[in-house]
């Protein structure tokens, strides 16, 4: 299956920035630096991170 990685529309310039793609994981990459890699993160940790920050 293909990974679509979503940015925010907040970036104007897509520098700077993070990426992530979602699914039964949460992959997380630096748009900066996008060959570097990604963190995988579990689904329900990212939902419970997102929940504090609202």
């Amino acid at each position: 299956m293909a990974v679509v990685w979503r940015k925010s529309t907040y970036s104007s310039n897509g520098d700077g920035c993070v990426e992530v793609a979602t699914g039964h994981e949460v992959l997380v990459r630096d748009t900066k630096d996008r060959e570097a890699g990604h963190i995988t993160v579990p689904a329900v940790a990212w939902q419970e991170l997102l929940s504090r920050l609202n």
